[in-house]
């Protein structure tokens, strides 16, 4: 079975080709001898009841600083591909959700992976929420005296930007802290959205654990080990991958939200566990194939173009 495959993604050109899952995605695909079209997401155009986007035929191969060919320029009717691959990393901001809302006009006739109107209903921070028992001791607020009777509450905690990503703006709070006032103050300027305060997990030292699940149910893991000295444990800040298995309490994380996962049609999505706690669903433009891939001997890419096919 050929396909029609087109993949919204940031630049190409400055992609890690040892640590992007996207590319091993478009690799796979290619295998397949599927049809590859790529265009970045601010050429996705919506007119007079059509989507389109303006971009390239594409062409991957696993080649340091050659890793792609493109095609003459041309604008296609997203309508006529069989899957969109909507792949741009966040910030998850009005772009992002004006681009679920204009590929909601194709899904799921043609199908947008991961289900576009879900991803929009589920920022990685908060529908985490829907499954209370799961996540660590949480508020979501801009009031300031709710964060302060928090942090009396809890003495150590995290403070973060409710959208943002990749670790930025994650600050480790402890007892004695006095920098909370002016973070807050410093918040406040730079978002509009509330803050995102949890407690502190003292086993995030022993790492962050990155598993991907692919239509509901968990294909592999890594644990992202945080660099001395830093309370995050994101690979763009240092963090150090190593191999890992689940736990027990992690198989029960997966069984619980994966079947929410597949009704929403979120095929491929990386979730966050650091000690006994989920802290984070990601289904915008998850990562971490490559990292399991090498770890284990595996091609999670390939399991995830399974889970596609079959939808289709």
């Amino acid at each position: 079975m050929s396909l029609s495959v087109a993949i919204q993604m940031d630049p190409i050109d400055s992609i890690d080709i040892d640590g992007d899952s996207t590319f091993v995605l478009a690799l796979e695909a290619q295998r397949r001898g599927h049809e590859l079209f790529y265009y970045l997401p601010n050429a996705l155009t919506f007119r007079d009841g059509q989507v389109g986007a303006r971009g390239h035929a594409l062409r991957v191969k696993r080649e340091a600083g050659n890793h792609f060919e493109l095609g003459a320029s041309e604008r296609r009717d997203l309508s006529s591909a069989d899957v969109i691959l909507m792949r741009q990393d966040p910030p998850f901001d009005m772009s992002y959700i004006t681009a679920t809302h204009i590929l909601e006009h194709i899904h799921p006739k043609t199908l947008v992976v991961n289900d576009p109107g879900h991803v929009r209903n589920a920022p990685e921070k908060i529908f985490v929420t829907r499954f209370p028992d799961l996540m660590p001791p949480t508020l979501i607020t801009s009031s300031r005296e709710d964060i302060l009777e928090f942090r009396r509450e809890h003495k150590d905690i995290i403070v973060k930007p409710l959208y943002g990503n990749g670790g930025a703006g994650v600050f480790h709070i402890q007892p004695g802290d006095e920098n909370l006032g002016a973070l807050l103050e410093m918040f406040t300027l730079m978002y509009r959205e509330p803050i995102i305060v949890q407690r502190y997990l003292p086993a995030v030292r022993a790492g962050d654990k990155r598993i991907i699940l692919i239509d509901g149910k968990p294909a592999g893991a890594t644990n992202r080990v945080p660099p001395e000295g830093e309370a995050r444990s994101n690979m763009h800040v240092g963090g150090r991958p190593e191999p890992a298995t689940l736990t027990a309490r992690e198989e029960e994380i997966c069984e619980a939200i994966g079947p929410a996962l597949k009704e929403y049609g979120l095929i491929f999505v990386g979730i966050d566990v650091i000690g006994d706690y989920l802290t984070e669903i990601n289904v915008t433009s998850p990562t971490g194939i490559q990292e399991i891939n090498r770890f284990d001997g595996a091609c999670l890419e390939a399991g995830i173009w399974d889970a596609i096919e079959a939808r289709l």
